[in-house]
């Protein structure tokens, strides 16, 4: 067996082993109150596991990077590992961590519900899922009864240090769980259940038939961490949060009695831990009443005469905008509102993370490899944050602004661009980012852009910028939106998107063509050589390719024609200076002339000569006949240089086609 299969099958003993290092661990009360001595993650808070889980942040100077000192204005900002797959949203996980942080504290985020905020498609769900799984990773210790029907663990999950603390007040001596094991009073708040208080009297004090048992909590379990999702407006009440009689125990016990009672709602499955609550505020007021009391009380009240259920853990609840602001406006809800804590989570408004994101989603799918040429995911992520931006009020450019959001010193290239902190002050009352289009549409229009000729004789699953913008076209006018809307949204294809990308394509064929065509640069080179020789002499030059004379003038016009777009400004000395690097290099060469690569300062002329003047390339990247054979190789090593910066051979030739098409119109 291979060492590449030893490795894989390896992961079945590890796997085991984290099973098995999770299994259930039971403890008498005595053991757990001395591990509570040595150990307060025993009566860890649910915000304080979750701050343990998230872990220490990586902080950043973002003076040390030009780029980032211009985003954050030279701040220093804390990156979490435990979300760093979340791209520009460390203002939002940072606000996250310091409500988990007061409310660890005891502060008054503990009686808060932390509330995400954000548009539809903005990754408040991605929040809360990422936080529902960090709930998972340190245990919870819960109380456990051993009766005449055998073993029973509590039915909400609840801490033994409620009984704990029911042991020492009844013998008068609870000061000592601070002085002796040094848990804090605030810690000790917490009632019995119904449940509990029940067992108690049942044992009659014999704590012996009572347990701990160490736990972790579960996302598939429902252990400690439950999900709930507004149900019909017209027969939804609280029982989704409190529980509810369960009828089956109705033959067995009275109705009132807590052991009839089925502990199924939300609050119930996630004591100890995290409740998800999706749409919140799409749920009638009446059925959020149970969270006023959870989060301020640290109980609610079920549907019976049970005693009231303790409640010990976070409710996290998002709802879109629009939700939101309907619950503000209405005068009879705002006791609710003062027990919540919005935390923003907006769209991207930097194209780099946008970008970042359409990665991630593009390799949890089968698209992962599939061929994307350059440029596909920044023009994609470049349209949706323009989507997302207010139009500065002075009317500047939104693409210059849209770069300055992205790090970009836009300071020469735009003198009438903005600062970002001038931007963001124009655009606070404006709730910027929290409306355009979504990441959600964007992915799914590049979905189609990626199968758009899937299943043609001749079609291919990949994306480029020409099928984007098709794409992207025709979803806008299905959208079917406001007239205006629609409009703009087109016209950042039609006025950024192909003139931005035209001079990138533009950029990439000139570089492939550089890379593959050192005949044509040495061509160019030894040209420029001769002609400069005769200019210097004075002599006039009968050209033996096309039978053109040339007289000092007309020299001098051929050989401003590749100084000028590099800016060379006195012709006549580099024209000696060129002149006499080449007599030189001949006298060591045999007579012949040198690699035109080898003078760096004529290297870098060429170069800026073809990013500025693409007409004596289209020939070669041309995919109709050729010329002659040279013409033909340098068209094919062309072809490879651009299979090789990341495009199929079909994109090459469709990208090519476009750029010449488009050459006189640009």
């Amino acid at each position: 067996m291979s060492n590449m299969q030893n490795s894989a099958l390896s992961v079945f003993d590890e796997y085991k082993e984290e099973v098995t290092a999770r299994e259930a661990e039971v403890m008498t009360l005595q053991e757990y109150i001395l591990l509570c001595k040595n150990d307060k993650a025993a009566y860890a808070t649910a915000a304080e596991r979750l701050l343990s889980a998230i872990g220490e942040p990586e902080e950043v100077d973002t003076r040390n990077d030009p780029k980032l000192s211009r985003v954050f204005s030279n701040r220093k900002i804390m990156r979490y590992p435990a979300f760093a797959d979340f791209f520009d949203a460390e203002e939002t996980v940072m606000t996250v961590v310091n409500h988990l942080r007061a409310a660890a504290q005891g502060l008054e985020e503990k009686k808060q519900v932390l509330y995400l905020l954000g548009p539809v498609g903005g990754g408040k769900s991605s929040v809360a899922e990422r936080l529902k799984e960090l709930m998972e990773v340190n245990p919870i210790y819960v109380l456990q009864y051993k009766g005449e029907n055998g073993v029973e663990i509590s039915p909400i999950k609840e801490s033994p240090l409620a009984l704990v603390r029911e042991v020492f007040k009844a013998r008068k001596k609870e000061e000592q769980l601070t002085t002796e094991f040094g848990i804090e009073s605030r810690r000790l708040k917490v009632p019995l259940s119904p449940w509990a208080l029940k067992r108690l009297e049942e044992s009659k004090g014999d704590l012996s038939k009572f347990s701990v048992v160490k736990m972790y909590p579960s996302i598939s379990k429902q252990i400690a961490i439950s999900k709930t999702e507004p149900g019909d407006e017209n027969n939804q009440d609280i029982s989704a949060l409190v529980g509810k009689v369960d009828i089956r125990k109705l033959e067995e016990f009275p109705q009132d009695d807590t052991d009839a009672y089925g502990y199924s709602g939300g609050l119930c499955q996630a004591n100890q831990g995290l409740m998800e609550f999706v749409e919140m505020f799409k749920a009638p007021i009446k059925v959020l009443h149970p969270l006023l009391t959870a989060t301020q009380e640290g109980n609610f009240k079920g549907t019976e005469s049970i005693g009231n259920i303790p409640f010990d853990g976070l409710i996290l609840a998002h709802s879109n905008e629009s939700e939101w602001n309907t619950f503000k406006n209405n005068k009879n809800n705002e006791a609710f509102l003062d027990r919540v804590n919005i935390v923003k989570v907006p769209y991207s408004l930097r194209v780099t993370e946008e970008e970042k994101i359409y990665e991630k989603m593009l390799n949890s799918s089968s698209l992962k490899d599939a061929p994307r040429a350059p440029g596909t995911l920044k023009m994609a992520a470049e349209w949706s944050v323009l989507t997302r931006l207010v139009q500065p009020e002075d009317n500047t450019s939104l693409v210059s602004k849209m770069r300055v959001y992205d790090g970009v010193d836009m300071s020469e290239a735009d003198p009438k661009s903005h600062t970002l902190k001038a931007y963001h002050d124009e655009a606070q009352d404006k709730e910027e980012g929290m409306s355009g289009s979504s990441t959600r549409f964007m992915f799914k229009t590049l979905s189609r852009v990626f199968n758009l000729t899937a299943g043609h004789s001749n079609g291919e699953i990949a994306a480029d910028p020409l099928k984007l913008m098709h794409v992207l076209e025709q979803r806008i006018i299905d959208e079917q939106l406001p007239k205006p809307v629609e409009e703009k949204y087109l016209g950042f294809i039609n006025e950024h998107m192909r003139k931005s990308y035209f001079q990138f394509l533009g950029g990439e064929i000139k570089d492939a063509f550089m890379e593959n065509s050192k005949e044509f640069g040495q061509h160019v080179f030894d040209r420029y050589v001769l002609h400069a020789d005769m200019w210097i002499q004075g002599s006039d030059y009968l050209d033996p390719d096309t039978g053109i004379r040339y007289d000092k003038a007309a020299l001098e016009a051929e050989l401003a024609k590749l100084e000028k777009p590099a800016g060379i400004v006195n012709g006549k000395d580099f024209r000696n200076e060129v002149v006499n690097f080449v007599l030189r290099a001949r006298a060591k060469n045999n007579g012949a002339n040198p690699d035109w690569t080898s003078y760096e300062k004529f290297k870098t002329v060429i170069q800026k000569t073809l990013n500025t003047n693409l007409k004596d390339l289209l020939p070669v990247i041309s995919f109709g006949k050729q010329k002659n054979s040279e013409d033909e190789k340098r068209h094919n090593d062309f072809v490879q240089g651009m299979v090789r910066r990341g495009y199929t051979e079909k994109q090459v030739r469709t990208l090519s086609e476009w750029y010449d098409k488009m050459a006189p119109k640009m």
